[in-house]
């Protein structure tokens, strides 16, 4: 079977189990264990997993992780999710994106098992990934949380090696709750009795409830910028924890957040596997590290094409209000090393905090033009979102496309060639990637 017919049909799967539940997120867990059961429980047979959950940094930390540890000759499981472009991106077995005739197979069994079943797309995929885990050799498994955590369908796995949780913050307050106490409750829920647990930076709210709940779970426990810390000094990064020092250089990952990232990937394999895992992957694994769409410089492609004459491209698909200051507060740094126009591209759904996410950028971006997402229903139209920005502070307006949209942008006349971030949701930047090229096999 060709990789083009696999995908189509593999795409036929993904629309049939949109049929099979009235919603597309449900949070519970007893349809992924009794169809896991039918299966013959692949979760309780893979490798070593790393559980990986919070609001924002799960997939930049899992690729830190991955980085160090096939940097030490690990072969490594990964399991994220959105995908930017195409569903196979969710499944990485042994370093290799799954093929189509793969998953397809995986698709066909789990199918077959469900039997009709209500269950959603998310909880039928997971277990797809679970039976796929399980039949491959791999040292490791990264799984990261979609979303929540204690009734996501990845809180399948009863001993994991770790539980990891990234910065909290509010998102998804229509699932999760309305306070950083009830979503950091949520996200905490992957914690499992005596495994430990490692906890990157935290406000005050967050980490109480964390640590109340691992104390509950007798789970040991590392928090951030208490237990372990990084910081830059002279151009290196020094990461510190209660055995030692380590002198590492900066993180391939671009933005001051990524330290938060990486401090909490080496934090985790030190307290995992051990301070004797090797200074040399944890330094390999920082400027090798990949995550498409986040801080993303696109240097060539279709889309830079259409941009002015020595100008930056620059996609992220950062979209709540942390993400923004954090984008934010990395475009400030690069600013006070080389100036140039902040121009933004944004295009966001409708139920995300638009104004939270743009407010960091005024006084900092020139100009904002807004966009509608292709394909995306409960997008925000382009002129509501130009409005909202405008209350933000920004000087904002709309034109047409995003290939338009950079047209304009480059038929005008700029003293400087501008830094152009094109942001504001991960089904863009999905969109972004798409028009700009496509992936390779083992990924961006």
């Amino acid at each position: 079977m060709n990789d083009t017919t696999a995908r189509s049909r593999s795409e036929a799967y993904l629309a049939r189990f949109l049929a099979l539940h009235p919603k597309l997120i449900d949070l519970k867990l007893d349809r992924t264990l009794a169809l896991l059961g039918k299966l013959g429980d692949p979760h309780l047979a893979l490798p070593p997993v790393i559980h990986v959950a919070g609001t924002n940094g799960k997939g930049s930390t899992i690729a830190f992780l991955r980085a160090m540890l096939e940097a030490d000759g690990k072969a490594v499981h990964v399991y994220t999710s959105p995908h930017l472009v195409s569903f196979n991106e969710r499944i990485r077995l042994a370093g290799t994106l799954v093929d189509e005739d793969r998953l397809l197979d995986a698709f066909e069994r789990c199918e077959a098992a469900n039997a009709g079943a209500p269950i959603t797309v998310f909880e039928i995929t997971t277990v797809a990934a679970l039976l796929l885990f399980s039949e491959a050799p791999a040292d490791y498994l990264m799984l990261e949380v979609g979303l929540g955590g204690r009734y996501d369908a990845t809180n399948v796995i009863e001993t994991p090696l770790a539980s990891v949780i990234t910065p909290v913050s509010i998102d998804h307050q229509e699932y999760l709750g309305d306070t950083i106490e009830q979503i950091a409750f949520e996200k905490a829920g992957i914690i499992k009795r005596g495994a430990s647990v490692i906890v990157a930076s935290q406000s005050d709210a967050a980490r109480a409830v964390i640590e109340r709940e691992a104390a509950r779970m007798r789970a040991p426990i590392l928090i951030g910028d208490q237990d372990f810390s990084l910081s830059e000094e002279q151009g290196r990064l020094v990461y510190q924890d209660g055995a030692g020092l380590l002198d590492l250089p900066l993180p391939r990952l671009a933005g001051r957040h990524q330290f938060t990232n990486a401090a909490t990937a080496i934090a985790t394999l030190r307290t995992a596997l051990g301070t004797q895992f090797p200074a040399a992957a944890i330094e390999a694994g920082l400027q090798s590290a990949e995550w498409p769409g986040r801080m993303q410089r696109l240097a060539q492609g279709r889309l830079a094409a259409l941009t002015p004459k020595g100008s930056e491209l620059w996609l992220d698909g950062g979209h709540n209000a942390s993400g923004g200051k954090a984008l934010a507060d990395a475009f400030g740094e690069l600013e006070e090393k080389a100036p140039r126009p902040l121009i933004l591209v944004v295009g966001m759904l409708g139920a995300k905090e638009t104004l939270a996410f743009l407010q960091p950028f005024a006084g900092l971006a020139q100009e904002l033009y807004a966009i509608d997402i292709p394909g995306q229903a409960s997008a925000r139209p382009a002129a509501e979102l130009a409005d909202i920005a405008r209350q933000a502070g920004l000087k904002a307006a709309t034109a047409g496309t995003l290939s338009e949209t950079l047209r304009f942008i480059a038929a005008r006349q700029w003293e400087k060639p501008p830094r152009i971030l094109i942001c504001g949701s991960l089904y863009l930047a999905g969109e972004v990637l798409k028009q700009d090229g496509p992936l390779t096999p083992n990924g961006r």
